[in-house]
């Protein structure tokens, strides 16, 4: 694709590693943007909830796949490690493309090798090394799967900047209902015909929304400057070190999610002790209730349109900490256990909606760079919390739990208070003018 010259106005040449974090002209804030409909919207949510939840099926099946296999049950848990080694991996090397190659076509592509992955380990266990054959099926699966982050902020370049709030919000809900889903669903098709069946339908769903967004996405290319892949990744250092909200907004992210990731990571070993003594499949069931907070990735969508994102990610940080209560009282009340839930899930997708529409404004040319940047940051807070909570459960159980959840949401309330300074010395309005 040729790339049509600088106006006056952008003239002067920068350099790879400062061009991304540079205000863009008015000439490129004046390109045309191809509007998707709402129905283009929802098939990208759908296929960002299939791309995301894809990583999490493996997690109920671990038994059933160490006997069908003959493998230990600490082998199969390898398979998780290596769904989250490999998306990790995809966000620092493949999510970067999308500020350099056509998205639409990438998109399609990445689906279209995520799919297959799923099929190998769909079929894995008619081949010879059979559970070696399903890690590198869940390599795939994993390090493709990551075509969902690149259609989040592309779904906030194709639309009106008045609309990218909802935009973003409606496609996020489709991610992290995906998520919550997948281990519900996972069990019910295990339950019906095998393990097997879920990478089966999983593959099939993947291929049909692949060709229905062949269909219905526009093309679209970054209209900043063109960047070879070294200077695209060596550009995400230089993203970090010369944006500071992009640092902040990252750190937010990292520890809100490490706070909930507390929760997530010890909550079945308190519920399935007395006095609850719940089966896997209630409290699966439970975990279900986090899907309202999908509902919140809208709301703080719309209200990120007004202006207001600062405003919601103050009330979600102190939601964060204050749904640490119920949560401690749950130990004696599944109602309050619920309620608290539901309130720190609530908390989390409105600073991780809010940081979105706040980062992608700092850089409009090179959303899928700081989303890499954000995204790695935010599931390094992710697996920081996994382990924390997992060493706070051992030397203090729920109660310990707790209060690392506590500590971790307090830090991010600091977090908070460096970014809003960085914002009183400039605006997001103001950099993405």
């Amino acid at each position: 694709m040729t790339v049509p010259p600088p106006s006056p106005a952008c003239a002067a040449p920068a350099s790879p590693t400062t061009a991304p974090v540079s205000p863009p002209c008015a000439g490129a804030s004046a390109a045309p943007r191809a509007q998707l409909s709402h129905g283009t919207l929802l098939l990208m949510s759908v296929a960002c909830g299939l791309c995301a939840g894809a990583n999490y099926f493996n997690q109920p099946l671990l038994s059933s796949i160490a006997r069908a296999l003959g493998v230990g049950e600490g082998a199969a848990g390898v398979l998780v490690t290596c769904a989250q080694v490999s998306y990790a991996l995809g966000l620092l090397l493949l999510v970067p493309l999308g500020d350099m190659l056509e998205r639409r076509r990438l998109v399609l592509t990445l689906m279209r090798l995520a799919a297959l992955g799923l099929l190998l380990s769909a079929v894995a266990h008619w081949l010879p090394a059979a559970f070696y054959v399903l890690i590198l099926g869940t390599l795939m699966t994993g390090l493709f799967s990551v075509a969902a982050q690149v259609l989040v902020p592309m779904a906030s370049a194709l639309v009106a900047p008045e609309r990218s709030g909802r935009a973003v919000g409606l496609v996020m809900s489709g991610l992290l209902t995906g998520i919550l889903l997948s281990r519900t669903v996972a069990g019910v098709l295990s339950g019906l015909g095998g393990w097997q069946t879920v990478y089966w339908v999983g593959g099939v769903a993947m291929v049909v929304v692949a060709a229905l967004l062949a269909r219905a996405l526009p093309v679209s290319r970054n209209t900043g400057p063109q960047l070879g892949y070294g200077a695209i990744l060596r550009s995400m250092v230089g993203l970090l070190r010369t944006t500071p909200r992009l640092r902040s907004r990252t750190l937010l992210g990292g520890l809100s999610f490490a706070s909930v990731s507390v929760l997530f990571s010890t909550m079945a070993l308190m519920l399935a002790a007395p006095p609850h003594g719940l089966s896997d499949t209630a409290i699966g069931l439970i975990g279900l209730a986090g899907v309202a907070g999908a509902l919140m990735a809208n709301v703080a969508g719309r209200l990120a349109d007004q202006g207001k994102e600062q405003q919601v990610t103050v009330a979600a940080a102190g939601i964060l900490v204050l749904g640490w209560l119920p949560l401690w009282l749950g130990a004696q009340s599944l109602g309050l256990f619920v309620v608290g839930m539901l309130l720190v899930d609530l908390a989390l997708q409105g600073v991780h909606i809010s940081n979105q529409n706040v980062v992608y404004r700092l850089a409009p040319q090179a959303r899928a760079r700081i989303n890499a940047c954000y995204m790695t940051g935010y599931f390094i807070g992710a697996s920081t919390g996994s382990a924390v909570g997992a060493v706070a459960w051992s030397h203090g159980g729920w109660t310990g739990a707790c209060i690392a959840g506590v500590v971790l949401a307090v830090l991010n309330l600091l977090a908070l208070q460096y970014d809003r300074h960085l914002a009183a010395r400039q605006p997001v309005a103001a950099a993405a003018a």
